[in-house]
Formats: C-alpha cells, sequence, structure tokens
C-alpha cells in the first residue's frame, strides 16, 4: 500500500511540474511507466486495465468539459483544443491504480467516497495551479465545480474498482 501510495504521488508531481514546465509528455511517459508497474503487480491485470481505461474515460469527458466551460486552463500537452492534456488524462490513470490498493479502504466506507473525493480533488487541483500545472479563470467558481465533480466521481470510481478489482485474492476452486 505504502508503494503504492508513493507512486502516486511521484506520478502526481511528474505530471504536473510536467505540464507547468512545457516538458508534458515526461510526465505522461512516468504516469504509464508507474501504471504498467501496478498491472505487473496485480493478480488479474486485465481487470485492473479495465478499471484505469475506464478511469481514463471519464477523466478525459470531465477534464474536457472543464476546459471548454474556461472553469480550468492548462499551459500544455493539449492535443486538441477544448479538451483536457493528456498527462491530466495520464493522471486519471494513476489515480485508478490506487483505488483497489492505497485506498482500497474506501470500498467499504461508501459513505465516506464523495465526502474524500469533494475535498482531496479540489486541494490536489488547488496545489497543481501553485506549481503552475494549471489556472483557474474564476477561482471560487472553479474549485467549487471540481469539489461537486469529485464528489459524485468518486464513489462511482470506487464502485468500479470492486468489480474491476486486479488485487483481489484468488478464489480457491472447489474439487
Amino acid at each position: 500500500m505504502l508503494s503504492n501510495f508513493l507512486a502516486f504521488q511521484l506520478g502526481w508531481l511528474a505530471c504536473v511540474l510536467g505540464g507547468a514546465n512545457g516538458l508534458p509528455w515526461m510526465g505522461t511517459l512516468v504516469a504509464l511507466c508507474l501504471v504498467a508497474w501496478h498491472l505487473w503487480r496485480s493478480t488479474d491485470w486485465q481487470a485492473e486495465l479495465r478499471l484505469v481505461l475506464v478511469a481514463c474515460l471519464v477523466g478525459a469527458a470531465w477534464e474536457s468539459l472543464l476546459t471548454l466551460q474556461g472553469w480550468l486552463v492548462y499551459p500544455s500537452g493539449v492535443l486538441v483544443t477544448g479538451t483536457a492534456p493528456h498527462w491530466i488524462v495520464a493522471m486519471w490513470a494513476l489515480f485508478a491504480t490506487t483505488l483497489n490498493a492505497s485506498l482500497r479502504w474506501l470500498q467499504s466506507r461508501w459513505w465516506l467516497a464523495p465526502l474524500l473525493g469533494a475535498l482531496a480533488g479540489p486541494l490536489a487541483f488547488y496545489a497543481g495551479s501553485r506549481l503552475g500545472g494549471v489556472s483557474f479563470p474564476d477561482p471560487p467558481q472553479a474549485l467549487a465545480v471540481l469539489a461537486l465533480g469529485w464528489g459524485v466521481l468518486t464513489p462511482l470510481l470506487v464502485q468500479l474498482a470492486r468489480r474491476y478489482d486486479g488485487f483481489r485474492a484468488p478464489v480457491a476452486e472447489a474439487h
């Protein structure tokens, strides 16, 4: 669990600093390596990969909506105007790697997932803005929208993690 938490923090920092300093592919590459390491360690990499891919799709859609609405502005890594940068989508993949590892405890505390999402999501974005990875034209409005979105998306992803759990102990076959 500790290695998963530390890997996520390293990937988050690489993505934000890469995006902030005109090196967005650096963060994406670090994130992809960490996701690959996570999948290699899993007992069912295909289930875990499904979770990562769904999280990427959800994250790309959500972040692109925020970008299109003008709530978030990213300095680099945008491949198609009006969409989320690739490095932020890579961060959603990293987040997915925590759901069956260092954040597994949320699966038995369904009521805490929306609270944690509504607090931690905006805090992470605020920290990212202080490092130059994102800016908010209207900070109070952007942080409120982020809180709402993360408050909804976190429990949804936690539930998906239960379904696509690549770290669940294998079930013994009955003879």
